[in-house]
């Protein structure tokens, strides 16, 4: 089964987002990622909710939102409205993460929960059955451009032993420096879902780019 491929607008040439979106259209990328965040639980601040209005309009794929924000649940109903498919919230972020997914599968959307590197796996076990996705941070979350941790490979392995083991049905989305280097070797893991940026936007023909991330890989 090939993987899915998304990849994050947070390396896209934002003076032509327009034609980079048109661009993921005629691809064969399965989803489009939206990094977002509010300079308070990372230090960045990216773009909002009049942004990924104005990207819906465009887009012909699904909108991934990664909320790096505190307090996400304030702002639920708005990223619906706005057209997410599926939304993200770091295990981090939410002292009340049971409650927060649930608002968001409420609204009829994918409901993930994100982890940083130094987040011990095993946390999620008490919603695990919860969520539909969960999303492995392989770098810090707050900038695009950084380097893969390589210790994420092991944490995708156990993370799948998880799911496994409580018979859930989530997804494992991975997330920081990924690249035509490392992909196999994600997906090999138990990794289901490819965030890559500047793989994508950085390589001289990204159509191909997202070629080759989504038919050379698949799981053995």
């Amino acid at each position: 089964m090939s993987p899915i491929i998304a990849p994050s607008l947070l390396s896209s040439d934002f003076a032509n987002l327009e034609k980079e979106i048109k661009m993921l259209n005629r691809s064969k990328a399965d989803w489009i990622h939206l990094d977002i965040m509010d300079g308070h639980f990372v230090p960045n601040i990216t773009f909002g909710i009049p942004v990924i209005r104005a990207i819906k309009r465009v887009a012909q794929k699904p909108l991934d939102a990664h909320l790096m924000i505190e307090k996400p649940e304030r702002y639920m109903v708005d990223f619906k409205n706005a057209g997410v498919d599926f939304l993200s919230v770091h295990w981090e972020a939410c002292p009340h993460l049971h409650r927060t997914i649930h608002q968001i599968k409420d609204l009829d959307v994918m409901a993930g929960v994100a982890i940083n590197p130094h987040t011990p796996v095993h946390f999620l076990e008490d919603i695990i059955n919860d969520v539909d996705f969960v999303v492995v941070m392989s770098v810090n979350p707050g900038f695009g451009g950084q380097r893969f941790i390589p210790n994420s490979i092991k944490r995708v392995k156990e993370l799948r032993k998880l799911i496994d083991k409580h018979k859930s049905n989530a997804m494992i989305e991975i997330d920081g420096g990924v690249d035509l280097e490392n992909a196999q070797t994600l997906i090999d893991a138990g990794a289901d879902i490819l965030v890559a940026g500047n793989t994508i936007f950085g390589s001289k023909n990204p159509i191909e780019t997202i070629k080759q991330l989504k038919i050379t890989n698949y799981k053995i």
